[in-house]
């Protein structure tokens, strides 16, 4: 039976959706799908480094593939590089250059209020509440490359009409990476709204390769 493993997004959860709606399609097809709690109860404190760990645990060193969302994706994307034993990667509107985005996205006023206080309230969709969330994310995320460079194959979807992530970063790393298949959809950052036409063809890419 293929195992495969799905990251939800930075502020979501394993009861999102779209992890519902894509972990359904594939079991009914015959896959086991286990959609872990990235944050372990701890969003405050969130990092990259403890959800990679979280990763590690989920995947307990076995041939797993991947699925994942927006930071989910740049997670699969950086634990990949670092597990050849991974089989195949399939990333949606994946979060590349994510610790750069940050003061980007923000402004630099917000960022240095967030370095100042050490904390920032953040919505969190899971939870449907603000949650404040550590400086740390930040911090520790400046330690990991934008564009994780994972030989696997992969199959990447985005959104052209993405305000959040532009689809240009996944186009710059399809561009670098042969072993990327990008697909750019009319759609915005959650694609919720071409699940049906994702779930087919996610399902051939992870559990019929070619």
């Amino acid at each position: 039976m293929t195992r495969i493993l799905y990251f939800h997004g930075f502020a979501s959860g394993p009861s999102s959706s779209k992890a519902r709606f894509l972990a359904a399609d594939l079991r009914d097809r015959g896959a086991r799908v286990d959609v872990p709690d990235l944050a372990a109860g701890d969003f405050s404190h969130l990092t990259l480094t403890s959800q990679l760990a979280v990763i590690e645990q989920a995947a307990r060193g076995e041939p797993v593939s991947l699925i994942g969302s927006s930071m989910g994706g740049y997670l699969a994307a950086l634990y990949a590089a670092r597990h050849p034993e991974v089989p195949r990667v399939v990333l949606l509107a994946p979060a590349f250059g994510f610790a750069r985005r940050w003061p980007q996205r923000l402004g630099a006023g917000t960022v240095a209020e967030w370095r100042r206080t050490g904390w920032m309230p953040i919505f969190h969709y899971g939870e449907n509440r603000e949650v404040p969330l550590s400086v740390a994310l930040l911090e520790d995320g400046a330690r990991y490359e934008d564009y994780p460079a994972f030989a696997q194959p992969a199959l990447i979807f985005h959104g052209s009409q993405d305000d959040v992530v532009p689809a240009s970063f996944s186009a710059e790393f399809a561009a670098a990476h042969p072993n990327a298949r990008l697909e750019v959809l009319d759609s915005g950052h959650e694609l919720t709204d071409v699940l049906d036409y994702m779930a087919p063809r996610i399902a051939a890419f992870l559990l019929d390769p070619a």
